[in-house]
């Protein structure tokens, strides 16, 4: 019975080394992140007796002056991680931060499976000057260099978007989402493509063209269902590197606006402090870096522990 489970779909998965060793940190990071998003970002707890506010303690961008460029510390949770020049926490600003960096992740992830698998899809099937014309259009996107196109993609989007949305932080995360997502499913498109090729020459696909079913019906149930997998593993690999170009946008100074955060823009103001005497605050640098890392190395992790349980030919048991 054990063996019969080891060899499922399932079984493959949870028992995956690799899967279960990204799993647990990544699952605690989005875990702590999201769950305690109710409590950093709110700056009021409520009004007491008087009718006056009450500070939220946790609040991402809640200032304590007294606490200023205090040294982690295990005396109270919001001095775990210390606190910057104005006396933020940097746990609760490194809380907030990770929620919008895994949200840019997933968003830019699902934006970029949805046209790349779209795309793939069409160019795979139709074949011809379909297919060459959108490889040919694929090819000149990967030649220019990605940080201009989503500095691009954001210059031409803020200002329609911001209109319908508002001028809020609502309005530049979408952006946000939106750029990194259209420069991100170019590779999604080429895997598609070529498993599509492969597969549009199989007896059941000839089959299913033979009794007359209409292409989106062969799109849906025949093809789609046999890309599963290559999908689910991509799009694992893509959330790290939507993230990672979120952090190097922030770093830069394009990406969330002050004064949200996120870890690229935490590590980023924090490295500006972290190593200037006489008195540095090297915390404000290795938290957000920290965090960053292990969510990355984590989602490496359960990509590649999904593509060999996807692969029954791959070995498994070893890392």
């Amino acid at each position: 019975m054990k063996r019969f489970f080891r060899e499922t779909l399932p079984g493959r998965v949870l028992t995956n080394l690799r899967v279960v060793l990204g799993s647990i940190p990544l699952l605690i990071i989005i875990g702590l992140c999201v769950g305690t998003l109710h409590r950093t970002n709110r700056e009021n707890l409520g009004e007491d007796a008087d009718g006056y506010p009450v500070p939220n303690p946790y609040y991402f961008d809640g200032q304590d002056l007294p606490q200023a460029r205090h040294a982690p510390s295990t005396s109270r949770p919001l001095l775990y991680f210390g606190t910057d020049g104005i006396g933020r926490s940097i746990l609760s600003r490194c809380l907030f931060g990770g929620s919008i960096s895994l949200a840019v992740g997933f968003s830019a992830a699902a934006i970029s499976v949805t046209l790349g698998v779209s795309v793939g899809l069409l160019a795979g099937y139709a074949g011809g000057w379909i297919d060459a014309g959108l490889m040919r259009v694929v090819d000149v996107l990967y030649g220019l260099p990605y940080v201009l196109m989503i500095i691009l993609i954001k210059v031409a989007l803020d200002g329609p978007l911001s209109r319908f949305l508002g001028s809020g932080p609502a309005a530049r995360l979408v952006v946000l989402f939106l750029a990194i997502g259209l420069v991100s499913w170019l590779t999604m498109a080429r895997v598609v493509r070529g498993q599509v090729l492969s597969l549009r020459g199989q007896p059941f696909i000839e089959a299913a063209r033979a009794v007359g079913l209409p292409s989106w019906r062969i799109f849906l149930f025949h093809l789609l269902p046999n890309l599963i997998g290559p999908i689910i593993v991509y799009a694992t690999l893509i959330v790290p590197q939507a993230i990672l170009q979120e952090s190097f946008l922030s770093f830069l100074g394009i990406g969330i606006d002050a004064p949200m955060s996120t870890w690229g823009s935490l590590a980023a103001d924090g490295l500006t402090t972290a190593f200037l005497p006489p008195e540095t605050l090297w915390w404000r640098l290795l938290f957000p870096c920290l965090l960053l890392a292990v969510t990355l190395l984590s989602l490496n992790f359960v990509g590649d522990g999904l593509r060999d349980a996807l692969d029954p030919k791959r070995d498994t048991a070893k890392i």
